[in-house]
């Protein structure tokens, strides 16, 4: 058996330690929001239901950019490289959010997030692409685990440096600065060796719509898509809306519970979270399973969370970090999809999966909004419980189709 050290000393490699540290960016820049939600929206005269409905506005168009983003990176990263890809994501998105420091309506709030979103797309999808494909198929889900953990813990810094800096503009521009130093270590990395040795005409390669006209191919790529849609209700509704949550189910204290403390406590917990999922899906050789166990938890803490009525504040966060931990599914789901496809669309598929998963927010608010709003006349707890049900139905029987790639041989290509 492989030694430790050994195994520390294959997974510090250029490509591990840089897309660890570009998720870690990316993540500050796209949880940044949800943590200065309402102070910015305040800062602009965006006040009480307004300021709610706006940030749900917002939010949205930044996973719309998401979507666009990730089919324009993903394609670009079968065409023209991963690095590319790296290299054009963190550009885009360092200079959106350093536009974004300096708005002054809503209008260009919610076009420099959509900028963002295009921006933040391509960072992860072609960060877990180069290191599947830099490491032997037995150590694969150890860098994954590696990259998540580290990028995750951006969520938590973001909120440090709001609470220290109380300065949602200041925060947006040490996100961007944050990015293009970043560029300097990307220096460092060399291209994919599976990419590079692809022989493969260029017609071939990134071929976006060759995900839809294989029956077979197509129900692989949307159950890819399916297993994850859960995690970002969590995030996007019951996380980044946890004040309003923690008013209607009279938490003590509630008045005091902010979005970014709630976004510290889960992302905290998402970390380990990930870095469990990563281990067991090494020690139980299994993606499936362990996939299988922490969606059944993550629904488990829903409820829990969801009726938590009258609880302290000190305890309302404690179920905030263990959501998040139940929700640290996320290396896993990104992993299978990175290795359900062959060398010429991988980076495709890994960077649209996980960017649709994200731009189906906006559609899940609408349907949480829906059931809010005109099912159960305002009540958020029951809207939620509805909504939780219907998408973990979905990511179950997803799952239960997909077939296990823990040992699959990455060093392929599709027949396109």
């Amino acid at each position: 058996m492989e030694s430790d050290k050994s195994l520390f000393k294959s997974l510090v490699t250029p490509a591990v330690i840089v897309a660890a540290l570009g998720y870690f960016v990316d993540i500050y820049d796209l949880l940044l929001f949800g943590i200065v939600r309402k102070g910015s929206l305040t800062d602009l005269g965006i006040i009480g239901e307004a300021n709610r409905d706006a940030g749900e506005f917002l939010i949205s168009m930044q996973m719309y950019g998401m979507l666009l983003g990730g089919i324009l990176w993903g394609i670009l990263g079968d065409k023209k490289g991963r690095l590319n890809v790296l290299f054009g994501s963190i550009i885009t998105y360092s200079v959106a959010n350093i536009a974004n420091g300096m708005v002054h309506s809503v209008e260009a709030y919610a076009l420099w997030r959509f900028i963002a979103g295009i921006g933040l797309a391509g960072e992860l999808g072609a960060g877990i692409t180069l290191v599947t494909e830099s490491l032997p198929k037995n150590k694969r889900g150890y860098g994954t685990m590696v990259v998540a953990s580290v990028g995750l813990i951006g969520a938590v810094v973001a909120n440090l440096v709001y609470n220290t800096l109380q300065d949602w503009r200041i925060c947006y521009f040490a996100g961007g600065v944050l990015g293009l130093l970043l560029l300097f270590l990307r220096l460092s990395v060399r291209e994919s060796i599976m990419f590079k040795a692809m022989e493969v005409k260029q017609s071939a390669k990134g071929k976006f719509a060759s995900l839809f006209t294989d029956g077979k191919r197509f129900s692989k790529y949307i159950r890819c898509i399916f297993i994850g849609i859960s995690t970002w209700f969590v995030i996007g509704v019951l996380i980044t809306f946890s004040p309003e949550f923690a008013k209607y189910l009279n938490v003590q204290g509630a008045e005091t519970i902010a979005a970014g403390k709630a976004i510290a406590w889960a992302y905290t917990g998402l970390v380990f979270g990930d870095m469990t999922t990563g281990l067991l899906s090494q020690w139980l050789k299994s993606r499936k399973k362990v996939m299988a166990i922490f969606l059944g938890l993550s629904l488990l803490m829903i409820m829990i969370y969801l009726h938590a009525d009258g609880v302290s504040s000190t305890m309302f966060y404690v179920l905030c970090l263990l959501l998040g931990f139940s929700n640290g599914y996320w290396v896993i789901f990104v992993t299978i999809a990175a290795e359900q496809f062959g060398t010429n669309i991988r980076a495709t598929v890994t960077t649209t999966v996980p960017n649709f998963v994200r731009g189906s927010l906006p559609v899940i608010i609408i349907g949480y909004q829906f059931f809010r709003d005109k099912t159960f006349s305002g009540n958020i707890i029951y809207a939620s419980m509805v909504m939780a049900v219907l998408l973990y139905a979905i990511a179950f029987f997803a799952l239960w189709k997909m077939k296990e790639t823990f040992s699959a041989d990455l060093d392929y290509t599709e027949a396109i």
